[in-house]
């Protein structure tokens, strides 16, 4: 997978099929209905790659869900209220950002950008500063650590190994809180830009909900310190982060798969 969409559709497949076969057992009595999240731009070729890769894999039927309204299920969103709500999912590949009201998305966005283009920049700027090689372990510890979406007046520092371009050989360097807020400026900025969009496609009414109401942050990439800060400063709407940010698509999964009834406006069956 990459960027949200399957990049490769054979490692889709297989990988899908070993999450089957750890349910099923290998001797499989029945075929498991699965449910896949989407996210909210595909194209209908992406949207068909997953479908045939799940059937493939074992599944007896799949259960396709905008990323967006499993991430708002997730984090406790009434999203069948004719009120609006705005939900922005920051996942490993894709930020998700989109309207809900009565059950569906009114205005949506998916930016190609997330918690792994973050650790990219992170590497990227370490390089071309220091000239210092690290991997993509080292670049997600240091956002982590240090990581902050706004600049701090009391930095926070971390040591950090990687391999010396010059010479080849191992080499230390101190990096502040500070320069990891400058290495993601253009990431975040692509974030901040997808909102603004969003935004500009949403009904007044619906807007002015959301202008009372807040927004809501949810993925991995919620994590990354101040983030709400700087979309609240930027946008000039209040951002709160979901509770367990991280695991707000998967618990909304499981909540429209023990409810589908509840929810089948919001789901689209694929056999």
């Amino acid at each position: 997978m990459k960027d949200g969409v399957i990049a490769d559709y054979r490692v889709t497949e297989a990988m899908l099929k070993y999450f089957i076969n750890k349910v099923t057992g290998k001797v499989r009595f029945f075929k498991p209905e699965i449910m896949i999240s989407i996210p909210a731009g595909v194209t209908s070729t992406e949207r068909r790659a997953v479908i045939d890769a799940a059937v493939k894999a074992g599944a007896k039927s799949a259960y396709v869900v905008k990323e967006p309204l499993l991430a708002a299920i997730g984090a406790g969103i009434p999203i069948h209220n004719a009120q609006g709500n705005m939900i922005i999912n920051i996942g490993g590949g894709t930020s998700e950002i989109a309207v809900i009201s009565l059950g569906g998305v009114v205005a949506a966005h998916s930016a190609r950008v997330g918690g792994n283009k973050f650790d990219q920049a992170i590497s990227d700027y370490i390089k071309r500063k220091y000239g210092l090689a690290v991997g993509d372990r080292t670049a997600e510890d240091i956002k982590k650590e240090i990581g902050s979406a706004i600049a701090q007046v009391k930095e926070d520092h971390m040591d950090v190994r990687g391999r010396d371009l010059m010479g080849g050989l191992p080499k230390t360097v101190k990096i502040s809180s500070n320069e990891v807020t400058e290495a993601l400026q253009d990431e975040l900025r692509e974030v901040i830009n997808a909102i603004k969009k969003v935004f500009q496609e949403t009904p007044p009414e619906l807007a002015a909900d959301i202008m009372d109401k807040g927004m809501i942050l949810s993925g991995g990439g919620a994590l990354l310190r101040n983030l709400d800060q700087l979309i609240t400063k930027t946008i000039g709407v209040p951002c709160y982060v979901a509770d367990d940010p991280l695991f707000c698509v998967i618990k909304g999964i499981g909540i429209a798969l023990d409810n589908l009834d509840v929810y089948k406006r919001t789901i689209t069956l694929a056999k």
